[in-house]
């Protein structure tokens, strides 16, 4: 059974950040693309929702996965991390066997 992702509070609130300072609101889309260190790779970029998509939304903010990638992100965290090495959009997935050491590569 496919379960959706789930957003932390403080991944939606960096998304309205960033929508304040754009002055204006876009979507946080999260895919998963074939390629990277480990077979697959995390995509994550601003975007506008297409009609298929999984659409997660809180306080105005939106996240949207793909219906390809959708099986790969059950049950996964999408977070924001702000450390020594840089602030990110993070994806914490339990269904990656392996991941590389940058967390943008996994396998299954």
């Amino acid at each position: 059974m496919t379960l959706p992702p789930k957003v932390t509070d403080r991944a939606f609130a960096r998304l309205a950040e960033i929508a304040e300072a754009m002055g204006e609101a876009k979507s946080l889309r999260v895919a998963v693309d074939g390629g990277g260190c480990s077979g697959f790779q995390y995509s994550i970029t601003l975007d506008e929702p297409a009609a298929d998509d999984l659409v997660l939304e809180k306080d105005g903010q939106r996240v949207l996965v793909d219906q390809v990638s959708l099986p790969f992100l059950s049950n996964a965290v999408i977070d924001f991390t702000d450390e020594l090495i840089g602030a990110r959009f993070v994806v914490q997935n339990p269904n990656a066997k392996t991941s590389c050491g940058c967390g943008t590569s996994f396998s299954i």
